[in-house]
C-alpha cells in the first residue's frame, strides 16, 4: 500500500508560488514523466514552475521532452523559488544542478530504498516539519505512482497527456509490469485508472521498446558476447568498454533489453554490468531476482536503488572494480 500523502507536503505545494522541479541526472521515463506531470498540475493551480534536468537525455522515449527542461538555470530563477526533488533522495544525484538547488526550501518525492533524505532538514520554512516533507515509499514501483497519488490528493483531474506520461513512467520502472509481484495490485489499479484517463498502453510500450538504432543492437550484441556465468551460473557478469561509447555513442545503450535477455538465462539470480563511462570512472548496474538484495551491495559502494534493481557511479577502471564487485557477491552466494 502506498503511503498517505502528508498534509504538510500538500501545504508545501499549495503555499509555494514558484517551484523548481528537479530530478536525477540521466533521466529515464519515470523521472521525466513525474516531473512534467507535477509541473503541469502546479501550473494549472497558478504556480510558476521551472523544469530542471542536468541530462543527458539518452533514452529514446524521453528525448522528445528534453526541450521542456532547463539544463543550467539562471540565478534569477532561484529568486523566491522552492524546490521539489523527484525520483532521487539527495541533491548529489542531480549532477550539475546540485550547487544551484543548494539552500532552497526543498521537498523530496522518491521511491528508492537507499535514500538518506538528509538534504531536507535545513531547507524548509519554519512552519514545515522536515520529516513530513519527504514522500518516500520504497514499496512503490515508480515515482510516477507517487505523483499519481499526489495529484489525486490535490483533487486535480488528469488530462490525457498527463495520464500518458504517468503510464510511461510506470511502464519504465516496472519493466512494463515484468517486475510486479503478487503484492503489486496497486500498480495495476493505477494503470487501469490511467487508461481510463486516456493513456494508451500500446503507445507506451512502443515508446519504451521501439525506435532503437542499429548501433544499439550491435552494442547489445557486444556486451552479450562478453557475458560470464559465475558462482555456478547464479551471477552473470559483463562489461561495456569506453571504446564502445566512442564507437556506438552513449545513446545506443539499451539497458532494459540487456537485463531482460540476461535474466532469461536458466539459474540466474543476479546480474552485474560494469560500464567504463570515462577513462577514470565507471557506472555499475545491478539486477536480481527476489532472493538477492543488489540494493544493499550497491549501497556498500556508495550507490543505491531497490532490492532487485540498483546502480552506482564510482572512480576506477573495469579491471580494478571487477574483483571488488565479485567479492561482494561471495557472501551473497555463501562462498
Amino acid at each position: 500500500m502506498a503511503q498517505i500523502v502528508s498534509i504538510e507536503l500538500l501545504d508545501f505545494i499549495k503555499k509555494g508560488k514558484k517551484f523548481l522541479i528537479a530530478g536525477h541526472k540521466e533521466p529515464d521515463g519515470d523521472c521525466v514523466g513525474s516531473q512534467i506531470v507535477l509541473a503541469s498540475v502546479l501550473r494549472k493551480m497558478g504556480k510558476e514552475v521551472i523544469l530542471c534536468s542536468a541530462g543527458p537525455f539518452k533514452h529514446t522515449e524521453v528525448k522528445p521532452y528534453e526541450r521542456l527542461f532547463v539544463p543550467a538555470p539562471e540565478e534569477k530563477d532561484r529568486e523566491g523559488a522552492w524546490a521539489i526533488l523527484i525520483d532521487c533522495s539527495g541533491l548529489d544525484r542531480t549532477g550539475s544542478l546540485e550547487p544551484f538547488l543548494e539552500g532552497l526550501p526543498l521537498a523530496v518525492i522518491d521511491h528508492h530504498k537507499a535514500g538518506k533524505y538528509s538534504p531536507v532538514e535545513q531547507r524548509l520554512p519554519a512552519e514545515f516539519p522536515p520529516d513530513r516533507l519527504v514522500y518516500a515509499d520504497a514499496h512503490s514501483p515508480s515515482a510516477t505512482l507517487l505523483i499519481y497519488e499526489i495529484v489525486k490528493a490535490l483533487g486535480e483531474p488528469l488530462s490525457r497527456e498527463e495520464a500518458e506520461l504517468l503510464f510511461l513512467g510506470l511502464g519504465t520502472d516496472t519493466g512494463f509490469f515484468r517486475y510486479v509481484g503478487k503484492d503489486g495490485a496497486e500498480a495495476f489499479e493505477a494503470a487501469a485508472g490511467l487508461v481510463r484517463s486516456g493513456a494508451d498502453p500500446r503507445a507506451a510500450y512502443s515508446a519504451i521498446n521501439g525506435g532503437k538504432s542499429l548501433d544499439s543492437r550491435r552494442l547489445l550484441g557486444s556486451i552479450l558476447t562478453r557475458a560470464e556465468a559465475l558462482f555456478g551460473g547464479k551471477l552473470i557478469y559483463s562489461y561495456e568498454e569506453y571504446e564502445d561509447i566512442l564507437r556506438f555513442g552513449p545513446e545506443s545503450r539499451d539497458s532494459d533489453a540487456l537485463y531482460q535477455l540476461l535474466q532469461s538465462i536458466a539459474g540466474v539470480e543476479a546480474i552485474v554490468v560494469i560500464r567504463q563511462e570515462t577513462p577514470e570512472r565507471c557506472t555499475i548496474g545491478f539486477r536480481s531476482r527476489d532472493c538477492v538484495d543488489v540494493g544493499a551491495i550497491a549501497a556498500a559502494f556508495g550507490g543505491g536503488g531497490h532490492k532487485n534493481a540498483a546502480g552506482l557511479s564510482i572512480s576506477g577502471s573495469i579491471s580494478e572494480l571487477k574483483p571488488k564487485i565479485l567479492k561482494a557477491f561471495e557472501a551473497v552466494f555463501n562462498l
